[in-house]
């Protein structure tokens, strides 16, 4: 299958020449945006396959209906191994590399696309794919401030593209079904939300080193500013915390157990809230956003959101008997449901064999994301997670960061997407590019 949205030559031209994204016509202002017909193959590009790419394109490997056929990446000897990963797994040489991942999408028989760069590039690459005509796969969390976020969710719209996020929890059993719990309400009234995760690293050697011949440092950096290269800088071990690329854990594994809160949460916390928090913050190296925090939430509902950094939490674990370094327990005035990746436990044990009945409330089912996703490229229906519902995860994410750097007590207004009462606060939901990248 393909999708036609500019002639290739003149996409590279302006791209490429130009150094800037180029302004492309969507397929679907073309009329080529209908579904892929069952017997054909959704075709796949992969930007950016680390350690979390390349584990994303193994599903997609396994899905009879879809192909990868390109992979791009700025680390040569990881772009190398993912070609002849990909060229095994189908036994030919059809994968083509490569280094820019304007060219990538500038191919006209690529439906689909992975994104799983560093976090700094998640919205420039997803851009410059719904622009292009392309669906999306984007590895989680999504842009650096909000307006990122609302730059994505108004093209993914406007251009009429299926976008699925990458907070995967949502295609498992155990986190859809506390959800319902806590919707149908047999946890009673619904009161308190905890939620926490691993907490950030600190570290780094700050002195410049030569950069690795097999590094494209520029194009790493991208619009993230200019900082002379540091051993390891590159690496998961250290941009993950540096603020110029990432908001740490808080964002880029703290979403997964937000996204569950907000899901089991309904409208209970979707309405104005009062933020604040404190963080912890790294003392060595090059590494600059929390290590730990503590984030509390209180909802004109009524219900009150604890987020934290502590992996472990000591009173959580003599409250719900067991706990791993992540986790979402939602407690109500009857009882208390809590979820993680290691399984589902409720007070009273009761709960976990409650059915639900025809009446109740029953949520989107998937048992795979990127099955989701390919089954969503062919009916255009929204996935699990599709953007709007992204972009709330995200803003949670934001707002935490910013009430625990500014430790002030902030209001957030989730119709207006802005805080009514700090303009410092306000001033933090957007952050520059280095030329010539922009939104």
């Amino acid at each position: 299958m393909s999708r036609r949205s500019i002639h290739r030559r003149q996409f590279l031209q302006r791209a490429v020449g130009a150094g800037v994204f180029p302004y492309v016509i969507s397929a679907s202002a073309l009329g080529s945006a209908g579904s892929v017909a069952p017997s054909e193959k959704i075709t796949v590009g992969c930007i950016g396959v680390g350690p979390q790419g390349t584990g994303d394109m193994n599903n997609f490997l396994k899905q009879k209906d879809a192909k990868v056929v390109a992979v791009c990446d700025v680390k040569s000897h990881v772009l190398k191994a993912a070609q002849e990963h990909v060229n095994k797994h189908y036994q030919d040489t059809g994968c083509t590399i490569y280094k820019d991942f304007r060219k990538l999408l500038a191919r006209d028989d690529i439906d689909a696309v992975l994104i799983a760069t560093p976090d700094h590039w998640h919205v420039l690459a997803a851009l410059a794919a719904v622009r292009a005509g392309k669906d999306v796969y984007l590895e989680k969390p999504m842009g650096l401030s909000l307006a990122q976020d609302q730059a994505l969710r108004s093209a993914v719209h406007r251009h009429g593209r299926v976008f699925q996020f990458g907070t995967q929890q949502r295609s498992s059993r155990n986190f859809r079904f506390a959800c319902e719990l806590v919707l149908n309400g047999r946890i009673g009234k619904l009161h308190t939300i905890n939620v926490w995760s691993p907490g950030s690293s600190q570290g780094g050697d700050p002195t410049p080193v030569p950069v690795p011949e097999w590094l494209d440092y520029e194009m790493w950096l991208g619009p993230a500013p200019f900082t002379p290269y540091t051993k390891d800088r590159c690496s998961n071990k250290l941009w993950w915390f540096i603020s110029d690329y990432a908001l740490g854990f808080i964002a880029g594994w703290g979403v997964h157990p937000l996204d569950i809160a907000l899901w089991g949460g309904g409208d209970k916390v979707t309405c104005p809230v009062e933020i604040e928090g404190k963080g912890v913050w790294p003392t060595e190296g090059i590494t600059d956003t929390a290590l730990n925090w503590n984030v509390v939430c209180k909802y004109d509902s009524g219900v009150t959101m604890n987020f934290t950094g502590d992996p472990y939490p000591e009173k959580w674990k003599q409250r719900y008997g067991r706990t791993t370094s992540h986790g979402t327990a939602f407690e109500g005035d009857e009882g208390w449901v809590h979820v993680d990746r290691s399984g589902i436990n409720a007070h009273p044990k009761e709960l976990l064999t409650a059915e639900l009945g025809p009446n109740d409330i029953h949520l989107y089912e998937s048992n795979n994301h990127v099955r989701n996703l390919l089954d969503c490229v062919k009916t255009r229906a929204d996935t699990i997670c599709p953007i709007d519902t992204a972009v709330q995860a995200d803003i949670l994410c934001h707002i935490s960061d910013i009430a625990i750097r500014l430790e002030q007590k902030l209001r957030w207004d989730p119709k207006i997407e802005r805080f009514t009462n700090n303009d410092a606060a306000n001033r933090r939901l957007s952050r520059a590019m280095r030329s010539p990248w922009t939104l």
